[in-house]
């Protein structure tokens, strides 16, 4: 299964949708990468099982520093998961490989 690539994400948080941008690479089962939203850009490293992914990364927001933990899963040039928020709960995303 082919992950590497760039991927356009929206996420459905309880303040709306926000969208982002993730840039995926695989190392066998190591996972790095970077996240681009309005919240910055945030380097990550995760894990690789087959097509499903994990990965956290600490962001900047008007609430403090956040702990962002994600799982997903690829499918063809789709992707879709859960992000863990810290304290404010999870939400889905899904997005296409661009």
């Amino acid at each position: 299964m082919a992950i590497d690539g760039k991927y356009k994400i929206e996420i459905d948080t309880p303040i709306g949708k926000q969208e982002a941008t993730l840039t995926l690479k695989t190392d066998g089962d190591k996972l790095s990468g970077m996240g681009e939203s309005m919240m910055g850009k945030n380097e990550f490293t995760g894990t690789v099982k087959g097509d499903a992914l994990t990965w956290t990364m600490d962001i900047n927001s008007p609430m403090g520093e956040l702990k962002l933990e994600y799982t997903a899963k690829v499918t063809g040039d789709d992707i879709a998961g859960d992000v863990k928020m810290g304290t404010f709960g999870s939400s889905p995303f899904k997005g296409k490989r661009i």
